[in-house]
């Protein structure tokens, strides 16, 4: 069904009912909004939102909605650019979560002849669990090269590590940032130290996952320091709390790395991308690599009816307008932000060890060395005890089955054994203090068998 364009604005002002209602209040300044700052008409814009809430059509453009597509690039831009003007010359693509994005990313890089089997790609570990086996998958078979960050260093990258990355068989570099489970965002000097790189490895290909980002003060990403070599992930999922929506974007500049050098291969490799995409549009060669990732995401042939749901676009929309509605200060962020760092404090407290205060820290996560607490309590001896004579998992598994505290591994992210990692965002505020509680009870059982043998 046809949604009338024309008044459309006006039957909905005359619809709700602002002095009584909030949310009501909320519609009506982002209609204004979007026109006032985002230069959308009012009428087109309310099209668009009624038309994606009831899934009324298939996503048209198949990439992203047309005036949607302004207001999360301009979220993106306040949230994660810090500074850069980025949104004007920014395409994006939503997906079905952050996950979904890497999924696409990596396919379209493989279909695209961008990456083949034997390339060399670096990842900053420790890093979630499936960002190390993808690109060992036998879809891509790549050889990967870690950018290790250390408990030493507060993991925090390190400019020694980033130093790699000018190996000329490096073909890409995977990021999480800020790390998962690190926690730290990188810094200045690890920002500047990858345009260094980029400035000698022009073609490189750089992939960053950004979103604990807004978790972070006076957050950069890195797709505002190198846009043309970068495509940027992002997901409303951490931040809103709304990981079932299966909010994600893929973010890509206009002018970039990707289409360079799909533009300078063979005739012959330019023919087999042709032939593959010439189902799609009259002109092929001329297609994006963002818009080839779209029909990439529908196997080429479906591509008429690619694109994420448009309820979940328009989701996604009202998320961004949450945050660009709040002006000089976003409450919602500067609360969920607050409530990690509570957490953080309160774990660290309860262990009697010290946190990291680093304006990096996203707090997010922690990475929990029971090897070194367990030394710093009872010592070396104790240490070198609880490490021969008692693997890892046995510690999660006793804390769980005698506690109740579930805790992950953190040497399936990568880490170092010892190393467990806790959730700020998942528990209760109380829970915290008791995760640590709990903890050094189980420390000091296994002192006690220490002291009886």
């Amino acid at each position: 069904m046809t949604t009338p364009l024309e008044g459309i604005r006006e039957r909905l002002e005359t619809f709700l009912s602002p002095k009584t209602s909030e949310i009501d209040q909320f519609l009506i300044d982002a209609v204004n909004y979007a026109h006032d700052t985002l230069k959308i008409d009012k009428d087109e814009f309310v099209k668009e939102l009624v038309d994606g809430v009831i899934g009324n059509n298939y996503p048209v453009p198949s990439r992203i909605l047309k005036h949607s597509e302004r207001v999360i690039n301009a979220y993106l831009e306040s949230t994660l650019y810090r500074g850069e003007k980025l949104a004007e010359q920014t395409d994006l693509f939503p997906t079905e979560g952050g996950t979904a994005a890497i999924v696409y990313i990596f396919n379209s890089l493989k279909e695209n002849k961008l990456i083949k089997q034997g390339d060399k790609i670096a990842i900053n570990t420790p890093i979630f669990t499936p960002y190390l086996q993808i690109p060992e998958l036998n879809d891509y078979e790549m050889v990967e090269v870690d950018l290790r960050s250390d408990e030493e260093h507060n993991w925090e990258i390190q400019a020694s590590e980033l130093d790699k990355l000018k190996d000329p068989e490096i073909k890409a570099f995977f990021a999480v940032n800020p790390s998962n489970p690190g926690a730290m965002a990188f810094d200045d000097t690890a920002l500047e130290e990858i345009k260094k790189v980029v400035a000698e490895k022009p073609e490189l290909i750089i992939i960053t996952d950004d979103v604990y980002g807004t978790f972070v003060d006076e957050f950069k990403t890195i797709y505002s320091v190198v846009p043309y070599n970068t495509l940027l992930v992002y997901s409303y999922s951490k931040l809103f709390g709304a990981t079932g929506w299966r909010l994600g974007v893929v973010a890509v500049n206009k002018e970039n790395v990707f289409d360079h050098l799909i533009s300078n291969f063979s005739q012959e490799k330019k023919a087999e991308l042709t032939t593959r995409y010439s189902i799609n549009v009259l002109e092929p060669e001329k297609m994006k690599f963002i818009d080839r990732m779209v029909a990439d995401s529908r196997s080429v042939g479906l591509y008429h009816t690619s694109g994420l749901s448009t309820p979940q676009q328009i989701m996604e929309v009202l998320f961004s307008l949450t945050h660009l509605l709040s002006q000089e200060k976003d409450v919602y962020i500067e609360t969920s932000k607050a409530i990690v760092n509570r957490r953080y404090e309160d774990l660290f407290k309860g262990l009697n060890i010290e946190g990291n205060a680093s304006k990096e820290n996203s707090k997010y996560y922690s990475l929990i060395n029971i090897y070194q607490l367990a030394e710093k309590i009872y010592g070396s001896e104790f240490k070198k005890y609880l490490m021969e004579q008692f693997e890892q998992v046995d510690f999660l598994y006793n804390l769980s089955q005698k506690n109740g505290v579930v805790l992950m591994d953190g040497v399936g992210f990568g880490s170092q054994p010892g190393e467990l990692r806790v959730s700020e965002a998942n528990l209760p505020d109380e829970d915290y203090e008791i995760i640590a509680k709990q903890i050094l009870e189980l420390i000091d059982e296994y002192h006690q068998s220490f002291l009886q043998q």
